[in-house]
């Protein structure tokens, strides 16, 4: 039977070998659909996988069977268990040069597939490289979120007491939703921030002013209680955060760390210029100093954003559109200009004109274009209105064009973080139950490697769960939950 075998393979070759390797037909069936394709389009690329199977009947079943699933000597057709979608784009590359991606294909497993048929990514068109860029950042955001909370659950017995504290303190002020105290204090955080900006509104109304010695009207004295009991919170808070953080620098660069510091600053700052101030310099401008320093408390409202995934998701919506506000605004910009100086040449025909220049022109420009109207300058003359009519229409044009790609960003972004958050979920869902199968000595695993795990492993219990998963077969994983070379998990999937 080997040698009929060998000869039934070497037949179909010894009839072919009159022709060179450009007159081959190469007969393949992926996932059940039949292609027929020729030598010498497939010597174009001949490091590709379709391109060496011209020659892999001269080595026997080895060699082919190392580049398909199975081989029918009879039909000289070899058949790969692949997804047929995704080959129908990979043999572009044959005819046209590069490879594009169909809409509905996962790109993480188009890339996998171009990788099966040894396709360079070189030739893969640079609006799919950029759905790829996208989709492998959304994979790595899940494993971060998913290692971050495996680290929060594992606990090092090898840590120092200092070390654990230090966990401990970071995950209670940071991670609202780690437990019920840790809520709660995230919950009076924010009441004393939305208290604090109301006690700075109060504070500026003249009814609830009392007179000082030197005459002058100041923060009723109550107010200025409630307020230092807010920054004595705020200060305390900063230094736990900052004595707690695993990253020192990290910590103290980062854009929300600075607005806090601006936001407990100026109260630091006025208290040591009104106590030691008035001795450098004359009591005139400590106050004046001390007001200035009072306009930048406004800064501990953005002190929210640290609370609200809802204002995090606007600031990165609007950092994104940067290009859409550059046009809002380069629109707006040359509106500004034509319609100013149009209304200032066509109102010096009246004698009681409000358009003395055109730089002064550009306030009612600016009002009008984006309808606001104050109407303290407005035109007078027939022409003027008519000017005022179309800079108002064409003002409303310019703000709504740019304004859809903005909230496209917007519901893009928040809709995603919140995929992103749920697949997080269920991959730490999937890692316990696999735990649990393997704990009970399921085939996702027995009891018994608990007794073979090292000491520095068996002591993080949570984060284990990675290392001994019976996973699911797919074509993809996430290399950055561990070490180890695994398959990805069915909730890892991406499609």
């Amino acid at each position: 039977m080997e040698g009929a075998g060998e000869r039934s393979l070497a037949e179909p070759d010894s009839q072919g070998s009159a022709a060179t390797g450009e007159d081959i037909e190469i007969v393949v069936n992926v996932g059940g659909v039949r292609q027929v394709l020729y030598g010498d389009l497939l010597s174009q690329y001949p490091e590709t996988r379709l391109a060496e199977l011209i020659n892999c009947l001269a080595g026997g079943y080895d060699t082919i069977f190392s580049l398909c699933d199975d081989y029918d000597p009879g039909k000289r057709e070899f058949y790969f268990d692949r997804d047929p979608d995704a080959f129908k784009c990979v043999i572009e590359v044959y005819y046209f040069g590069e490879v594009h991606m169909k809409k509905g294909i996962c790109p993480i497993c188009f890339k996998n597939e171009m990788d099966f048929w040894k396709v360079d990514l070189k030739f893969l068109d640079d609006c799919c490289k950029s759905h790829l860029s996208e989709k492998r950042e959304e994979l790595e955001e899940i494993a971060r979120r998913v290692q971050l909370i495996l680290d929060d659950l594992g606990v090092d017995a090898a840590e120092g007491r200092w070390r654990r504290c230090q966990k401990c303190v970071w995950k209670f002020l940071e991670k609202p939703e780690s437990s019920c105290p840790a809520r709660v204090v995230a919950v009076l955080s924010f009441l004393l921030i939305l208290v604090s900006s109301v006690v700075m509104c109060m504070g500026t109304i003249p009814e609830l002013q009392v007179v000082d010695a030197e005459g002058n009207r100041v923060e009723h004295p109550t107010l200025e209680n409630v307020e230092t009991a807010c920054i004595g919170w705020f200060t305390l808070e900063y230094l736990l955060r900052l004595f707690s953080s695993p990253n020192k620098l990290h910590f103290a660069l980062s854009f929300m760390n600075i607005v806090d510091v601006l936001a407990i600053l100026p109260f630091y700052v006025s208290l040591t210029l009104t106590h030691l101030g008035a001795r450098m310099m004359e009591l005139t401008n400590v106050q004046q100093a001390v007001q200035a320093l009072r306009i930048m408390r406004i800064a501990r409202i953005f002190k929210l954003a640290r609370h609200s995934s809802g204002l995090q998701t606007l600031t990165y919506a609007l950092k994104r559109s940067f290009k859409e506000l550059g046009l809002l605004l380069m629109y707006l910009a040359v509106g500004i200009f034509v319609f100013s100086a149009l209304g200032y040449t066509m109102e010096q025909s009246h004698p009681e004109t409000l358009f003395k220049s055109i730089p002064q022109s550009f306030w009612w420009a600016i009002i009008t274009m984006t309808t606001v109207g104050y109407g303290d300058i407005y035109p007078k003359t027939t022409l003027g209105k008519l000017n005022a009519a179309i800079s108002f229409l064409c003002g409303v044009i310019a703000i709504a064009l740019p304004i859809h790609p903005i909230i496209n960003n917007f519901v893009r972004y928040y809709n995603k973080q919140r995929v992103l958050e749920t697949a997080a979920k269920h991959e730490l869902e999937l890692m316990e139950l696999n735990s649990i199968s393997a704990g009970e000595g399921k085939p996702g695993g027995s009891r018994s490697d608990l007794d073979t795990l090292p000491p520095e492993t068996a002591v993080k219990e949570v984060p284990s769960w990675g290392s001994r998963l019976k996973l699911s077969h797919s074509d993809t994983f996430i290399p950055l939950l561990t070490e180890e070379k695994h398959h990805r998990t069915r909730l890892q999937s991406c499609k």
